[in-house]
């Protein structure tokens, strides 16, 4: 008898050799995947609006969540809302289904996360990109700027730069048209969003009682001054 069947004699259940294994691999999140399964699951892109408490570290906080798991992050955008102590994050992120799943689900998971949600394909999107290209063809710069409504923010005899504003496919259309020219320097925000029409961009979200409460201070504010 082997040392391996001296262990397990006597103990009740199968042997290890004979306990059925899980089929499939576990992919970087850690899930199940099923290999039948697995070639046929396409990435997308998604927009994933994220409200949490603006405090310090909160933006250290969700990106190293996004490290850590090894998410497929295109792009990462914050600023403040209407409500006093709250920030939006927008997350931009290249994944499989599942892998958006799990995205909402991990950054709900962080402490100064209120709430998180992915935007629908309705959302109103836009970034802003900005250009300095060589400064050679000044006319024609200034009409492909014209063309994509931009703004010319400083010319000189050797560079100019300008300011593109839309969504992804018209900045990316932008950069490629100003090619022609030479860039020299980009540098783009990242794309932000909000819902369209009544819709809370986050879940949970309020942003007519938000609205509210803004009108409130400044009806309030007008009152005080017209006493004085």
């Amino acid at each position: 008898m082997s040392d391996s069947e001296n262990r397990t004699s006597g103990l009740r259940g199968p042997t290890p050799d004979e306990r059925p294994k899980p089929e499939g691999r576990r992919n970087r999140h850690g899930e199940r995947v099923d290999s039948a399964t697995d070639a046929e699951q396409d990435t997308r892109t998604a927009e994933v609006s994220v409200l949490v408490e603006h405090e310090p570290g909160v933006l250290a906080k969700v990106s190293g969540l996004f490290s850590r798991r090894q998410f497929n992050i295109e792009s990462l955008t914050v600023g403040p809302t209407t409500v006093d102590g709250h920030a939006r994050i927008t997350l931009v992120v290249e994944e499989t289904d599942a892998g958006i799943e799990q995205v909402k689900k991990q950054v709900e998971k962080l402490v100064p996360v209120i709430a998180a949600g992915e935007l629908g394909d309705d959302a109103v999107c836009a970034e802003l990109v900005l250009l300095k290209v060589r400064g050679e063809e000044p006319d024609k710069v200034h009409a492909i700027t014209q063309m994509y409504e931009g703004q010319t923010l400083d010319a000189g005899p050797r560079t100019i730069t300008v300011q593109i504003t839309g969504d992804q496919q018209k900045i990316d259309d932008a950069v490629d048209a100003f090619r022609q020219f030479g860039i020299i320097e980009i540098a783009r925000t990242g794309q932000t969003a909000l819902a369209r029409g009544d819709t809370p961009t986050t879940p949970g979200e309020s942003p007519a009682a938000s609205a509210e409460s803004t009108a409130n201070t400044q009806q309030t504010a007008e009152n005080t001054d017209n006493d004085d």
